[in-house]
C-alpha cells in the first residue's frame, strides 16, 4: 500500500477520518498526517484490527475520498 494523501487533501479529510473512526484522538490523526501505513497501525492499536483488515479499511476510505 502506497496511498499517501497529499498534505492539502489530508487537511480537508481529517474531519471525515474522525467521523469514520470516532475513537481516534486529534493526536492520533495528527500522527497519521496522511500516511496510510501509520493509519493502519493506529487502527490496529485502537480497534484491534488485523493488519489485513486495517489495510482494507484504509484503502476503501482513501478510494472513497478520491471519488469525492
Amino acid at each position: 500500500m502506497n496511498q499517501d494523501i497529499a498534505q492539502g487533501k489530508w487537511e480537508q479529510i481529517k474531519g471525515s477520518v474522525k467521523e469514520k473512526w470516532g475513537d481516534l484522538t486529534d493526536d492520533d490523526i495528527a500522527q497519521v498526517n496522511g500516511n496510510a501505513q501509520k493509519m493502519c497501525g493506529i487502527l490496529q492499536e485502537k480497534y484491534g484490527r488485523r493488519r489485513e483488515d486495517a489495510e482494507r479499511e484504509v484503502n476503501d476510505f482513501w478510494a472513497e475520498q478520491n471519488r469525492l
